[in-house]
């Protein structure tokens, strides 16, 4: 007899289509702050890439180009102030990569998965379909050594808060799960879109010291340069757990098409339209928490990342049907763990003129 499939939570968003048809009869039309899907643009650089690699008759590697490895290797060392020998692996985007990780590292049955309180609902998605468990934490020191934990999830910037782990904050997880056996993975997906501080990597030097043993790093190109729709992403990290990964993706046949591989590579090897992006969206943040803090509104962490994460002292249910009321959609808290009961994330992802009506909608 089969196994049983795992009883998964309801997908978030479709709970949320009553507010977004209050929301969508505004005489002025929605204005969907509720997810952070980019708006802008797919630079020029990276379109000429994917059409001039578009004659691709045959099968792409699982593992990349090595003209992909060697841009995202050297992205790494770059971005991430990374001086060791790393891994690296492309994926398509990040949401799968983060759905599966942990079945693909062989977490499962009576293992233990450790994400953060208040985050992204995929790493509790990806802990049920390995068939682990979840603990919700956000200090490990809390949970004593307790060996059945086998994968720590950390996010910085975090969606939804925007908040920004310290170096420190980030050697302390690891040098905690390498004394269990655990692995680490980062997701590092907003790096480049640090506003009020510098966002640090769990591969740079002041964490790992270039050593990634047990340590993965999860990055996308959705944001930084526009390519959601590409499902460009990939991984950095310990060899040994890339090595593993990428032989049970060439067996599930888990590989990105050539021509957005060779997008991949102009993204990596440019920072020019990266600094734009972040100026559009740095304006759009200022706008958006004046308007909200006008209106009454309290915001928390958000120094990085694509949203600004706002409370009105109430439920988040509460504050969901106040804007929708105002033909403003926003993801409520509660989509995010319990401890965020209270919260709404208001993303960054809407045009300057759609996040104007906002702010005018707001004050």
């Amino acid at each position: 007899m089969s196994a049983a499939a795992p009883a998964l939570p309801d997908f978030p968003w479709d709970l949320l289509e009553p507010a977004k048809t209050r929301a969508a009869a505004h005489p002025d039309g929605i204005v969907d702050l509720s997810v952070g899907t980019p708006v802008d643009p797919v630079p020029a650089l990276i379109r000429r890439a994917l059409a001039e690699a578009s004659d691709a008759p045959g099968y792409p590697l699982t593992a990349g180009t090595p003209a992909l490895r060697a841009a995202i290797a050297g992205w790494l060392a770059r971005a991430c102030a990374a001086s060791g020998e790393l891994g690296v692996l492309p994926t398509i985007g990040s949401k799968e990569l983060v759905a599966w990780l942990p079945t693909l590292l062989g977490v499962g049955a009576g293992d233990v998965v450790v994400i953060p309180s208040v985050c992204y609902p995929t790493y509790e998605v990806g802990a049920l379909l390995a068939g682990a468990t979840v603990v919700r934490s956000d200090s490990l020191t809390a949970l004593g050594p307790d060996p059945r934990v086998k994968l720590v999830w950390i996010n910085s910037p975090s969606n939804p808060t925007g908040r920004v782990l310290p170096a420190e904050h980030l050697r302390k997880v690891v040098d905690w799960a390498r004394e269990r056996g655990a692995m680490v993975v980062s997701d590092e997906c907003y790096l480049a879109l640090g506003f009020q501080t510098r966002p640090v990597s769990v591969l740079d030097d002041a964490v790992t010291g270039g050593d990634y043993t047990g340590v993965l790093s999860v990055h996308s190109l959705s944001k930084r340069s526009n390519l959601a729709g590409y499902r460009a992403g990939f991984l950095g990290g310990d060899p040994a757990l890339i090595g593993r990964l990428l032989a049970v993706r060439k067996h599930a046949g888990m590989i990105v098409p050539a021509p957005v591989q060779a997008a991949m590579i102009a993204a990596l090897s440019d920072e020019i339209h990266v600094d734009e992006q972040r100026e559009r969206y740095a304006a759009r943040r200022d706008s958006l928490r004046t308007g909200l803090v006008k209106a009454g509104f309290e915001i928390s962490h958000s120094e990085a990342g694509l949203y600004l994460w706002a409370t009105r002292g109430e439920d988040c249910w509460q504050t969901v049907d106040w804007l929708a009321e105002r033909g403003i959609l926003a993801a409520p808290g509660a989509f995010y763990g319990p401890a965020a009961a209270r919260q709404v994330r208001i993303a960054l992802t809407a045009t300057d003129e759609r996040v104007a009506a906002a702010v005018a909608r707001l004050t």
